[in-house]
């Protein structure tokens, strides 16, 4: 199917931010199409969380333009913007569980703070096993996360983003200090994921094991910008150096 038949749920057009001296964006562009999985990859302090932080209304951008779901981030007011965030999953990179709750309510504290979306649900045990069953972690939920392996922190941390059943789903270096075994496993659920929900998926990572897994199409952000596009195969074929250089061992 051409991209012109397809509907982009996050489009950013020649965003620019900078920090003083520092210009960490400097006109950078990309497209989220509905149900796809695309990988942003950029070295360290390549402006990769600003970007995100920018799309989802924590950080304001210089200029540029941002949308999602066909809103544009700075003309909305701070309801509509967290009516919006609702729809949007964030997988932090150190998964932020409260350590001070557990597993269960943990996923209860999203539920709470989306009354709106949601209503007052009563009961909110089927929805805590259901997120749970489909990370394959039911039986942890009367744990604390200090009783959790990194791995499993990483799962209950994506069935508290699947509990608010989110449209877009933005993954912060999801295989961020897991052995090779267990980031197999995540990427693998992340699949599962997409599949399940037919979520839309912005995977932000310099693993290149997990975007030529996950990717099904890639972005390399290099000085601000959006500097090459493609699938994995066509990137990691380039004779560019700075394209080469995303993908030597």
């Amino acid at each position: 199917m051409s991209k012109n038949k397809l509907e982009a749920v996050i489009e950013i057009r020649d965003l620019r931010k900078s920090f003083g001296d520092n210009h960490v964006l400097n006109g950078f562009s990309m497209t989220l199409y509905k149900g796809e999985n695309l990988v942003v990859m950029g070295k360290s302090g390549s402006g990769k969380s600003v970007m995100i932080k920018c799309l989802v209304g924590l950080m304001l951008a210089d200029s540029g333009f941002l949308a999602v779901m066909g809103k544009e981030i700075k003309t909305l007011d701070r309801k509509t913007l967290d009516a919006l965030r609702s729809d949007i999953g964030f997988l932090f990179q150190g998964s932020a569980l409260y350590d001070s709750m557990t597993v269960r309510e943990n996923l209860e504290f999203p539920l709470r703070r989306h009354k709106e979306k949601l209503g007052n649900i009563k009961d909110t045990l089927p929805l805590v096993h259901e997120a749970l069953e489909n990370v394959g972690l039911a039986h942890t939920m009367d744990l604390m996360p200090s009783e959790l392996s990194g791995g499993m922190k990483r799962r209950v941390a994506l069935a508290r983003t699947l509990i608010l059943k989110p449209k877009i789903i933005l993954y912060d270096e999801p295989t961020s200090g897991l052995d090779p075994i267990t980031s197999k496993e995540i990427i693998q659920l992340m699949r599962n994921i997409q599949k399940m929900y037919g979520t839309s998926s912005l995977i932000i990572t310099h693993d290149v094991d997990c975007a030529r897994v996950i990717s099904e199409r890639m972005v390399l952000l290099v000085d601000g910008v959006n500097y090459a596009e493609g699938t994995f195969d066509e990137l990691s074929k380039s004779t560019d150096p700075k394209v080469e250089a995303f993908f030597k061992k």
